[in-house]
């Protein structure tokens, strides 16, 4: 191995030699720093440093931390540079600018990505990841790659109609054409880098790693991610959670009991909270059909395409089964992507659980119901609003954000008698996290809504572990000194798990941030270097409410210029600041 002394002279003399310019020498750099290895990284120049003997790993957080989007953990380790998952960021308008700064992941230097499941938010950046430049394999399960076949087109046709759309209103404002984040022909170039690999079928991306999946339990084809590496004689593992399934979920398999590792990254979702049982959440789906069908509205569920849609189909069965689900109650899968994945579904029943497989052996089918419509076209789509009398609407996306569901909520969020079933986490910044929380309008199609519909929240849907079953599957880990980080979870959530997994098993327990960097060593204190500034910049808060407070001043000095102009353009004026009073009166309520 190369001393500290000697690399960063290696490093000085190539600077010399070659009069590089600043961003040569970090080009250099990173180039010495990856043929060395991480634990040969300087101080200085990454702000943390690596021990020179043992075996150690470095990791980046670049989502998923304090928050339940974009995940992706960037690894440093023997001289390679690889990836675990690659989620969009999805939330507000800050939390979206992430996925258009990707120059932090350096694209081009990670050599592959291991994705644990086909949702967006683990794997929706993989297309600009080779828009930028990465030519790697893409690691995954058999049933993985056939949904994000599907998953990435749908996502890329988003990007490539939203960016149309604000095109068409930017022109005519006189400002500048917009472009997609990435488009389809971007996510066509990742489908050849897929490879495949079973569960429980362990692999070597490189000498020294060696990666096994095993089953997550949370949708068709997700996966825990066992890590073994292996250097100088020694071995460390880590464990990657991925999104970890609650048992007895209908379809899919209880999670793999896993119980060693020495660093756990554990997924929070539900940190401080437990779900409805199963039945408890038939029944409550079952109210909000009666109470809908009795008033001739639709029961409208946003749902995720992939997993969430065919346990919902899977449960309305179950109903039915009961005669809990009305014969002549239309039921619509409103979602070409759900339709999609269904049939991939069919196609890899051997992946389904074995109460699943039993059914299927006796000739029922779960994802069948007499009722069941699916929709393809827009033309379709739009003539389920145009219906009169109830229905079930199932529609994509699951927080309401993006697809037909936003067609769905605009006509039947405002009527009384109609129902709006969640099944599904609710992300901070979305319409459907607004809607649960509360909100008496929100603004969909640059129109506000009035809620005026019944408001169902059923947990027990969620394919995340709940509380107690996070804490439970964490209680077959037998190595007393595992350090564990939680990811995939809000702050306040995660600080109530911590505290528990503590107080419980007593591991060590940290919380990254987002570009957190930290350097594992099996047996040793987490040391890692935060970037409060990237992370979650400063809001300057005085100098909003002053310029605010000075722009009043400036429309009250202008009140008898106001007062000259014609009544019509009064109106017109007043009418706009009565707009900005309702969104300071919303921002008061809501702190």
């Amino acid at each position: 191995m190369v001393e500290s002394s000697k690399f960063v002279k290696q490093i000085f003399l190539r600077t010399c030699s070659h009069s590089l310019r600043k961003s040569d020498f970090h080009d250099e750099l990173r180039c010495i720093l990856r043929s060395n290895g991480v634990r040969n990284a300087v101080k200085t120049a990454t702000g943390i440093s690596c021990p020179q003997g043992g075996i150690s790993m470095k990791i980046k957080f670049m989502g998923a931390t304090r928050t339940v989007t974009g995940s992706c953990f960037i690894l440093e380790a023997g001289g390679h540079r690889f990836a675990v998952d690659c989620g969009m960021h999805q939330g507000n308008a800050e939390i979206d600018k992430r996925n258009w700064d990707v120059d932090l992941y350096e694209p081009e230097a990670v050599e592959f990505f291991i994705i644990t499941h086909a949702h967006i938010d683990h794997s929706g950046l993989l297309p600009r990841m080779v828009q930028k430049g990465f030519r790697g394999p893409i690691y995954t399960t058999p049933p993985t790659k056939e949904l994000l076949q599907i998953m990435l087109l749908d996502s890329a046709h988003i990007q490539e109609m939203e960016a149309f759309w604000k095109t068409k209103k930017y022109l005519r404002h006189g400002e500048d054409q917009i472009v997609p984040l990435y488009t389809r022909a971007d996510a066509e170039k990742t489908f050849p880098l897929f490879q495949t690999r079973p569960y429980e079928s362990p692999f070597e991306p490189f000498p020294g790693l060696k990666i096994n999946f095993r089953d997550a339990g949370h949708m068709l084809g997700a996966s825990l991610v066992e890590m073994w590496l292996e250097e100088d004689g020694k071995t460390m593992k880590l464990v990657f959670s991925g999104d970890l399934g609650r048992p007895a979920q209908l379809l899919i398999s209880d999670p793999s009991i896993i119980t060693e590792a020495d660093f756990l990254f554990l997924e929070s979702t539900y940190g401080n909270r437990d779900h409805k049982d199963e039945q408890a959440s038939l029944d409550e789906l079952a109210e909000a059909i009666a109470y809908s069908y009795a008033k001739g509205q639709k029961v409208v569920i946003p749902s995720f395409a992939v997993g969430r849609t065919q346990e919902i189909i899977y449960s309305l069965y179950m109903l039915a089964k009961d005669g809990r689900l009305p014969g002549d109650l239309p039921v619509f899968v409103d979602s070409p992507l759900a339709i999609q994945a269904t049939e991939i579904f069919r196609r890899c029943r051997d992946y389904f659980d074995h109460e699943s497989k039993t059914l299927l052996k006796n000739g029922e089918d779960p994802l069948k119901l007499p009722q069941l419509r699916y929709t393809q076209t827009t033309q379709e789509s739009m003539e389920i609003n145009a219906m009169e009398g109830p229905a079930v609407v199932i529609s994509a996306s699951g927080m309401a954000d993006a697809g037909r569901i936003k067609h769905h909520l605009r006509h039947n969020l405002w009527r009384e008698g109609a129902s709006i079933v969640f099944v599904g986490f609710q992300a901070q910044g979305t319409t459907g996290r607004r809607i649960v929380d509360g909100a008496e309008k929100v603004r969909i199609f640059n129109e506000d809504i009035a809620v005026k519909a019944k408001i169902f929240t059923i947990n027990g849907f969620s394919a995340h572990a709940g509380q107690s079953q996070l804490l439970e599957w964490l209680g077959h880990f037998g190595n007393k000194a595992m350090q564990v980080f939680l990811i995939h979870g809000e702050y306040t959530a995660q600080q109530i798990l911590a505290d528990l997994i503590r107080e419980r098993f007593g591991f060590e327990v940290h919380i990254p941030d987002y570009l957190e960097e930290s350097v594992l060593v099996p047996g040793e204190m987490i040391r890692g270097v935060e970037f409060p500034e990237k992370a979650a910049p400063k809001i300057d808060w005085n100098y909003l409410l002053d310029d605010m407070d000075e722009k009043l001043g400036q429309l009250r000095d202008r009140k008898k210029q106001i007062e000259s102009r014609p009544w019509i353009e009064q109106t017109d004026i007043r009418d706009r600041l009565l707009e900005v009073n309702q969104n300071l009166l919303e921002i008061i309520s809501e702190t």
